[in-house]
This record gives C-alpha cells, structure tokens and sequence, in this order.
C-alpha cells in the first residue's frame, strides 16, 4: 500500500527561499530512488519561511530503503532550517 509523508518544515526567518533551493535539489536526487512516486518541496505563498516536503512512496519498504540512504545523504547547510519541523504519515488509497 502506498505512503504519504506530509513534512512541515519552517526555516530560519529570511531563509525560506534558500532552504527551498536546497530541497529542490535533493528533491531531484530522491525522485530517482525506486518506490519514490512523488518528493516534492512547496513554499508558502503567506509566509515563505515556511515549506512542505510532499513525499509519496510505492509501500513502506520504499520508505524504509529510502531512510537508510537518507542516513548517509550530506546534511542540509547550518543556519537555514529552523528546529526539526512536523512529520505526518498516511496510508494512500486512491479514490478517482
């Protein structure tokens, strides 16, 4: 069954634009990860220091592959993102 990850993440003030930039680079590399259906990161248009990472994955074992190459991944420069943002996980059932 698939996965949906809702990630809010809130940069430091000002930095919203930078920490986007960032994700949409990483964002490119994970779409090429097997099981990754969608990895995509929006920007607030009310208040762009905060963003959502929208990730969409074939099953849990995709996720999990997933987590452990995220382990390994370069970490996000210092100074843009600001505490350790929100997770939410949902079982995706296609309706239409």
């Amino acid at each position: 069954m698939p996965v949906r990850l809702v990630v809010s993440i809130d940069a430091e003030p000002g930095k919203g634009s930078e920490l986007a930039a960032v994700y949409r680079d990483r964002c490119a590399d994970v779409m090429k990860e097997p099981g990754c259906l969608q990895f995509e990161v929006f920007q607030s248009a009310l208040n762009p220091d905060k963003l959502v990472l929208l990730e969409l994955w074939a099953d849990q074992a995709a996720l999990d592959v997933h987590a452990g190459v995220n382990a390994t991944r370069a970490p996000l420069p210092p100074g843009l993102r600001a505490g350790g943002g929100a997770r939410e996980d949902y079982s995706y059932n296609r309706v239409r």
